[in-house]
């Protein structure tokens, strides 16, 4: 497993725009965000293949989030934009060794942090 560390969540304002970040201690083949709302399973919001940048969304977020990665850094950024409400949730990334939106495909994970979007 890779650790992973999340960082860049809090409050914001429908419309506005957030920057989260996911730092692993080494490159992985796929790193994923998912998001959990109280209540609701965890569901995929956007992934990237570390070799060639090849990326994957959500019909919900497509658009409006652009993942992307920094190999110098084993970072890979999740740009949120015209945030909603319903993007409320506490976001995780997730690193696995396919290319894929579902949880179970996802080997570590990282603790969370809250994206809160209210007025």
């Amino acid at each position: 497993q890779v650790p992973l560390v999340e960082s860049g969540g809090g409050s914001a304002q429908p419309g506005d725009s957030l920057r989260l970040s996911c730092t692993a201690s080494a490159p992985t083949f796929f790193v994923g965000w998912f998001h959990q709302a109280p209540g609701k399973e965890r569901e995929f919001v956007a992934g990237i293949r570390w070799s060639d940048g090849y990326t994957l969304y959500a019909d919900s977020v497509k658009g409006r989030f652009t993942i992307s990665r920094d190999y110098t850094k084993n970072t890979v950024f999740l740009q949120m934009r015209s945030l909603k409400p319903e993007d409320t949730a506490v976001y995780y990334c997730a690193a696995g060794k396919r290319y894929s939106g579902m949880p179970s495909d996802f080997e570590s994970w990282g603790q969370g942090t809250q994206v809160t979007v209210s007025s």
